[in-house]
């Protein structure tokens, strides 16, 4: 995988456009030390800069002769067009929060703009930062379009891959980006249209390049981690605003304080180094990637693959097994109806039918993210959600984004007696104090408050915020702390353990509870952010507008992710959790360590299992209470501290072994992991490496 690291009731929907500056409802001036007095000059960033393409961004309607039309299970500009990537240009959210990061920090907007309005932006229309500038028809209002996209270049040359003519394009700039975050895009000043495919001698359509890079990950890192590029890291590691109409001295996100870190999170798991095979009991044909079960880039998930074509059959399209799905789902489960509420469905490209087909999309997206699991111990509710992305969950924006454990006790003829995590959907409120919320709060350290005039702590202004004050997330597998520090993505005010990519709460048991419903739900947009922007708004009405439209579709009804319920009275044990990979053999093939029976004191029939090893070869179990994960051997070593030595091993003639772990009372609510070890003369230092084993012990 490749990787750079060099470095919005109709009624309202005219305003809500902003074809014109008289749009706008204006109010009182900002008070206190804002704006922060920032330019133009300090939002410019490396990559292709606007009017200097050749031929502009076309709008997604010239795509649909083509691209659409002939079934929606298939065709590119139909699903496409139902994501928030289609409609980022309309957002009622988007522009609520485009205004009040132009009140914080002036010509702020025009950076934002970049990535909803990429065409706008190339062609010049980002200015004044307000989007007033913005033209309906031109297609600006379309986000990311089907031709921003097919036509992005790949910073990154390498001959016999990338089309020579990107030799040309890439030398034409000024600066090459160093990092993918921000819009720095590159764009193909002609209209040759990039995809991944071959499209052959005789296709005559229109102009086209293969592009190995339309496959790769890196290509949405350019818009999914974003940086505050007013700010500099300093030796402290905090972040400063920088000296105002002055460039970014690195324009490295590294350098700058992180305000969404999704793809970075991908770049710091196992996906990045996969593909991981994403079969099992509840997805015998894999949770993500449509015809392929092994899973690494974003596209794989996010662009899962069918059988079919992405052009009209009439025309001679070509019938593909690996067809990319344009779905682009994630966790947005509201903004497509306001959208709808706003504007008429002949502009966005909208219609009932489309958007409930892409919200139940999104609402299966939830449901795949995660695991859910429930026991109990010691007389307490365990309650394990297991992150199955390849990012943080949840990720992207956090302004207003949460994820919470729900658990309802039911006592004798199911009567409830008591609710941790409830949600008062009239109020939209969610009482916190008895469950736990995973989110990321991000603020104001006490210089920075200082500057602008606002109070330290935590803040919905973005484009101030140079600090993250609480970050609980839990991370995908693979997770290290040195790499998700070295991403600026680490955990703040929560540990995770290394190579931890689940997470453990336990609950108090009321008495006379004999079940429990136990389910984690995700909200788009919190009361306490749509409030914010409302409220925060000094300049025109799009903060009302937003507020009203997210009133009107239910004040973003939470999402339900996993939902399980559990007996109380002899309940299960949770079930272990393999981590890591293990080193390839060198008769090719990876050995498993998995277990048998349940790590239960009472029942006492736990059993480690090593499988698909090498055959008739002696070996040692380890165990340790810690985990870790260390470069050992041409394999990691997933075990921290120091290693016990559970068992002397000799594997059968299919490489089999399973060794008998017995549950004493005292390993009840501990936690071990365990990895195995064997000989393999033809590997590299002569032996083989399991992946690990996270056991919890229960009664």
């Amino acid at each position: 995988m490749k990787h750079l690291d060099r470095a919005p009731v109709r009624a309202f929907a005219t305003s809500l456009v902003l074809a014109g500056a008289a749009a706008l409802v204006a109010f009182a001036a900002p008070q206190g030390s804002l704006p922060l007095p920032t330019t133009l000059e300090d939002f410019k960033q490396p990559g292709t800069q606007p009017l200097t393409i050749t031929q502009p961004i076309i709008e997604s309607s010239g795509c649909t002769g083509c691209h659409s039309g002939y079934d929606p299970n298939q065709e590119p500009h139909t699903r496409w067009v139902t994501s928030m990537m289609g409609q980022a240009g309309r957002d009622p959210v988007f522009y609520a929060a485009l205004t009040i990061a132009n009140q914080d920090a002036a010509d702020s907007g025009e950076y934002c703009l970049r990535c909803h309005a990429p065409g706008a932006w190339l062609d010049g229309r980002s200015v004044p930062a307000d989007g007033s500038a913005l033209v309906p028809a031109l297609g600006d209002l379309d986000g990311v379009t089907c031709h921003l996209c097919h036509r992005m270049v790949d910073p990154i040359y390498e001959a016999g891959v990338n089309p020579p003519s990107d030799v040309a394009i890439l030398a034409a700039l000024t600066q090459i980006p160093p990092t993918q975050n921000n819009g720095q895009f590159i764009i193909d000043p002609d209209d040759f249209r990039r995809g991944p495919f071959d499209l052959g001698p005789s296709f005559v359509f229109h102009a086209w390049e293969q592009s190995p890079h339309h496959r790769e990950s890196a290509i949405c890192g350019t818009c999914h981690d974003v940086s505050n590029q007013t700010t500099q890291k300093q030796p402290d590691l905090s972040y400063k605003v920088d000296a105002v109409n002055t460039q970014h001295a690195t324009h490295n996100k590294r350098d700058q304080f992180p305000i969404e870190r999704t793809y970075s999170e991908w770049t710091a798991s196992q996906y990045a180094r996969g593909p991981i095979d994403t079969v099992d009991a509840l997805y015998p044909s894999g949770r993500f990637g449509g015809n392929a079960p092994s899973v690494s880039s974003c596209q794989d998930c996010h662009m899962p693959k069918t059988t079919g074509t992405a052009c009209q059959p009439v025309l001679g399209g070509a019938i593909r097994p690996d067809l990319p799905l344009h779905d682009f789902n994630g966790v947005n489960s509201w903004v497509l109806d306001a959208v709808r509420s706003l504007y008429p469905d002949s502009q966005t490209g909208l219609t009932a039918a489309s958007v409930a087909a892409a919200n139940a999309r999104t609402a299966e997206s939830h449901q795949r993210a995660s695991d859910l699991h429930a026991w109990v111990t010691g007389g307490q509710l365990g309650v394990r959600i297991v992150n199955q992305t390849g990012h943080k969950l949840p990720t992207g924006y956090n302004e207003g984004r949460r994820m919470w454990i729900n658990v309802r006790f039911f006592g004798p003829g199911n009567v409830l007696i008591a609710e941790r995590g409830a949600y008062d959907s009239l109020t939209a409120t969610l009482t916190t104090s008895d469950t736990k919320v995973y989110e990321g709060k991000y603020g104001l350290d006490a210089q920075q408050a200082a500057l602008t005039g606002l109070p330290a702590g935590e803040s919905f202004h973005f484009v101030l915020n140079n600090t993250v004050v609480f970050d609980n997330r839990i991370p995908p597998r693979g997770f290290t702390n040195y790499n998700f520090g070295r991403v600026q993505a680490s955990p703040v005010g929560v540990a995770y353990a290394e190579e931890q990519y689940w997470d453990d709460t336990f609950f108090n048991i009321p008495l006379g509870a004999v079940s429990a419903t136990v389910t984690t739900y995700h909200q788009t947009s919190t009361r306490e952010y749509m409030e914010f922007l409302r409220d925060a708004n000094t300049t025109d009405n799009r903060g009302l507008i937003a507020y009203n439209a997210w009133v009107a579709m239910g004040k973003s009804t939470p999402s339900l992710k996993r939902t399980t319920t559990i007996s109380l009275v002899g309940g299960p044990c949770v079930e272990p959790i393999p981590y890591g990979v293990s080193k390839t053999l060198s008769a090719s093939g990876k050995p498993v360590l998995g277990w048998t029976g349940v790590p239960s004191a009472t029942i006492n029939n736990f059993q480690i299992r090593i499988s698909a090893a090498q055959p008739d070869a002696t070996g040692i179990l380890f165990s340790s209470p810690t985990s870790a994960s260390v470069a050992f051997n041409g394999g990691t070593l997933y075990l921290g501290g120091a290693l016990t030595r559970v068992a002397n091993f000799q594997l059968d003639l299919s490489g089999a072994r399973s060794i008998a772990i017995p549950v004493l009372p005292g390993m009840v609510g501990t936690n071990i992991n365990y990895q195995a070890m064997f000989r393999d003369p033809g590997a590299s230092f002569g032996y083989g490496i399991t992946h690990a084993l996270h056991v919890r012990f229960c009664d």
